[in-house]
């Protein structure tokens, strides 16, 4: 499943995504280039995960 967001902007943007999430939601790839989160969800982790990573402060792009 891929994650868009509009403001993965460095590698401390991925260090603190994957510090934060990667132990309750298993491994991630992020580009940041693209701006986008590469993980394998269950269909009923999607949410908390967003919310989550709305909470670190990333916003989400729906678009």
């Amino acid at each position: 499943m891929k994650i868009k967001t509009k403001n993965i902007n460095c590698q401390s943007c991925v260090n603190l995504i994957k510090a934060s999430l990667e132990e309750e939601f298993g491994i991630m790839q992020i580009d940041v280039e693209s701006k986008s989160i590469e993980i394998d969800l269950k269909a009923e982790q999607l949410d908390e995960f967003k919310k989550q990573l709305q909470d670190l402060g990333f916003e989400l792009d729906e678009a």
